[in-house]
């Protein structure tokens, strides 16, 4: 028994052996199970499952049965796999939200769009949809070939009759071994028109194609970002498209909320309200007080509601970059043609579906045509039999045996066996000569009949023209609305792209509270009004600082402890005229005792420009602006102060301007910038103005010829003086007066460069706000005390003033300021 056995072993290398092997495999897995046949776009399993509920009779105008008879039957007869395998890809092709036009009728709980799993075989009931049939019909006309199923004892359809291209229409997906196929669902008008097309011209481009088969078409509809992807998939079978969820954005009072009514496909619903939670939670995304899933019946509904301050667009776009609200789909046109796999373009696709069609419509032809020519060649015999009646009745009564009476019919009339035996089986009633009239029209239509098939099976135009019509038919009685939506692309969206270029006014209290408005929230005042509210502040408090800028610059914000932090301008909340604003901390690590002393917008940092610093005791440095291009989040140092020494001020400059510095006592000094260095981040600086022991810097500002130097004090008075009025010095040196301090108009707070272009806007310790025209203000010597800009009350001061734009469209109506004042 051992010699048997071991005669019967040969040598093989493991290698060959195990490539041999795994090529079997694969290809078993490729050509059975894991790819769609490019003809029918039918996986395996998905053809054995509709034919054996063709076979059980189970067709849409007939009632539901078990899911679970129908496994039974596929697995009994045509697919041994495992029973949830096939009732999985059943409850797929009944799931509405999966496929874009359901092959399965299913009558019961077939799943959820949030993931819940379909109930038990022995729970629901199915049948075939009603345009599942356009893919069985006619299989019973010989047109597609049989094959043995697993076992030898039945015969199963190696591809369907697919009346309509379902490999685009539904799409399909699968792992193979080592390739993978993934092709979404098409609107089935667009495709059938693309097929009308090529039919028409099969000189079209994949491109050209694009202009009936617009894109991907989702059941569960959303949007696509953009052609590129669709047109790259299409040209040369892959390529990824962007799916974003439909939203719309709804504001109840100063609060608004985003509500999301289409997910892009194969996104689950409840995993994806957990994903937005967890950002929550992980405070990646800000802003967001509620979420809530309001979805039933009528359909999906999911409700975020956001906070006050926080706009909803960002917050929105901030959804699309961590969420799969916006997702990609990779399509990989991989198609079984002829059994092997093949990446196919949109030309390809629809060619090869073409050409099955023509054999579909040959193969049913020549069925008919054999059929109509059987029943012509009973008739031609039925015929002979009624001209020669009464011949044929005495020779048949005078035969003893059927087979006699037979072969006396055949050698009389020369006759086949068919014809002999049709006229022997001729009921009594067809000799009537009514039925006689009907075997003469039958005879005469299937002649014509005979004819028309003749003339089709010799002109391919023919059979192209029913493939036409009848794809033209199923498009008018199956045919719907396009659900995906395609919108230009937009990819990488930056958060500022979605907030609008405005110009904006930012405050900042003395303890920190800072605020985003639009500029044309102050209407312009005359010189002496009492202003308007800009901002309510808590007790003890007052707002320090006032800056214009562009929603989109960066804001360089620097603390009196030499430090610098940054943030885009839009991402300071947005609040009311008269709110508090948001802790600054709550924005930019600053650390306890720092506190904002100046801010430079910038919309890039470019090597060219400089920043150009100025501290309290009167030290200036000039720094590249570049080097400021990194800043961390926790801030970085700007400057290196002396000790009692803050940083008061920093403008932006090109490095040959000349800068003018004021104090609180009425001095200042003017010297070309050209007198400081360049110096490093850290550099401490040099000597700008020297000071008295009761004196401090209150203020700087770049030089503009023609311009004229604006003085503001503490009590609300000021002037204006031509520039030329204030020499170029040397730096270092004491400076000159630039206005005379009295008790009266108190000491200097603000120092501005101004011209007749701008408004002024003051802003006092209290909130009060004033917006007024620069014309407006009296052009006085150096040594004047001023006049009055503001009427402000004995226990309110000036805090701070910023240059504005002038706005032409403002009101200027003194009257109404009172009634605004008395409203706030």
């Amino acid at each position: 028994m051992a010699e048997e056995i071991r005669s019967s072993l040969k040598d093989r290398d493991i290698g060959a052996e195990m490539r041999s092997s795994f090529l079997d495999y694969a290809m078993s897995v490729i050509v059975s199970r894991a790819l769609p046949d490019v003809r029918d776009g039918l996986k395996p399993v998905h053809r054995r499952i509709l034919y054996a509920m063709s076979e059980l009779g189970m067709s849409p105008d007939k009632p539901f049965k078990k899911s679970a008879r129908i496994v039974g039957e596929v697995i009994g007869k045509y697919h041994p796999h495992g029973d949830s395998a096939v009732y999985d890809t059943m409850v797929r092709m009944a799931q509405d939200f999966n496929l874009r036009y359901p092959l399965i009728d299913g009558h019961g709980n077939f799943g959820s769009i949030d993931g819940d799993a379909a109930a038990a075989m022995r729970y629901t009931e199915a049948r075939l949809s009603k345009i599942a049939m356009e893919l069985l019909r006619d299989i019973n006309k010989e047109t597609v070939d049989f094959v043995p199923n697993y076992d030898g004892e039945e015969q199963e359809p190696s591809v369907l009759p697919a009346r309509f291209p379902n490999l685009l229409v539904n799409g399909v997906s699968g792992i193979a071994v080592g390739m993978a196929t993934n092709i979404p669902p098409h609107n089935l008008s667009e495709v059938i028109e693309g097929v009308l097309a090529l039919i028409r011209n099969p000189e079209l481009t994949a491109l050209e194609l694009m202009q009936y088969i617009k894109g991907p078409d989702f059941p569960t509809g959303a949007y696509i970002m953009g052609a590129h992807g669709i047109k790259q998939a299409y040209s040369t079978g892959r390529g990824s498209i962007t799916m974003r969820a439909k939203t719309l954005i709804e504001e109840s009072g100063s609060k608004a909320k985003i509500i999301v009514y289409e997910l892009p496909y194969q996104v689950n619903k409840a995993k994806l309200v957990e994903k937005i939670a967890e950002l929550v939670r992980d405070k990646i995304i800000d802003g967001i007080t509620d979420l809530r899933d309001e979805s039933d019946r009528t359909g999906m509904r999911i409700v975020i509601e956001l906070r006050r301050d926080v706009n909803p667009n960002v917050v929105l776009n901030n959804l699309f970059k961590h969420t799969p609200m916006q997702s990609n789909f990779g399509m990989n046109m991989l198609a079984l043609v002829d059994n092997e796999p093949r990446i196919l373009n949109l030309k390809e696709t629809l060619h090869y579906y073409v050409k099955h069609q023509i054999e579909i419509i040959r193969r049913r032809t020549e069925y008919d045509l054999k059929k109509a020519e059987a029943r012509a060649h009973i008739l031609e015999g039925l015929r002979i039999a009624l001209d020669h009646l009464d011949e044929v009745i005495q020779l048949i009564r005078s035969s003893r045996t059927t087979e006699e009476a037979r072969e006396s019919l055949m050698s009389r009339f020369g006759l086949s066996v068919e014809q002999a035996q049709a006229i022997l089986d001729m009921r009594l009633q067809r000799l009537t000569g009514l039925e006689r009239e009907k075997i003469e029209s039958e005879y005469a239509e299937l002649m014509k009949k005979i004819a028309e098939y003749r003339a089709i099976l010799a002109d391919e135009q023919l059979v192209l023209n029913i493939i036409s019509e009848e794809l033209t038919e199923i498009k008018n009685k199956y045919g719907d609305e396009r659900r995906s939506e395609i919108t230009f692309g937009e990819d990488n969206i930056l958060d500022e792209d979605l907030i609008p270029q405005e110009d904006v006014v930012i405050t900042i209290t003395h303890t920190g509270y800072v605020k985003r408005l639009p500029v044309t929230t102050y209407r312009s005042q005359k010189r002496g009004g009492r202003g308007v509210v800009g901002m309510e502040t808590k007790e003890n408090d007052f707002v320090e600082h006032l800056f214009i800028t562009n929603s989109h610059h960066y804001l360089m914000f620097f603390t009196n402890k030499g430090k610098v932090y940054r943030l885009k301008a839009y991402e300071i909340p947005d609040l009311s005229r008269t709110a508090r604003g948001t802790p600054i901390i709550n924005l930019i690590q600053i650390e306890q005792g720092e506190k904002i002393n100046a801010v430079i917008p910038v919309k890039d940092f470019e090597s060219s420009h400089f920043l150009f610093f100025s501290t309290k005791q009167g030290i200036v440095k000039k720094t590249p602006l570049d080097d400021y291009s990194n800043i961390r989040k926790g801030g970085l140092i700007a400057i290196t102060l002396r000790e009692d020494d803050e940083l008061i001020g920093v403008k932006l400059t090109d490095g040959n301007r000349d800068i003018i510095m004021g104090t609180s006592q009425g001095m200042s000094i003017r010297f070309p910038e050209q007198e400081v260095r360049s110096m490093g981040r850290g550099a401490t600086g040099v000597i700008g103005i020297r000071i008295s022991e009761d004196d401090t810097v209150i203020d700087m500002d770049v030089v503009e010829e023609d311009n004229d130097v604006l003085i503001v004090t503490s009590k609300g008075y000021g002037k204006r003086t031509p520039v030329s009025e204030y020499r170029t010095q040397s730096r270092g040196g004491k400076g000159i007066k630039t206005l005379n301090v009295t008790s009266k108009n108190g000491p200097v707070v603000g120092l501005k460069m101004v011209n007749d272009e701008e408004d002024l806007m003051i802003i006092t310790a209290s909130g009060t706000l004033i917006r007024t025209s620069i014309t407006g203000i009296s052009t006085m010597g150096r040594y004047t005390q001023g006049v009055k800009l503001i009427n402000i009350r004995e226990d309110d001061s000036v805090s701070t003033v910023a240059r504005v734009e002038k706005n032409e469209d403002n009101e200027k109506i003194e009257d109404e300021n009172q009634s605004e004042n008395k409203q706030d």
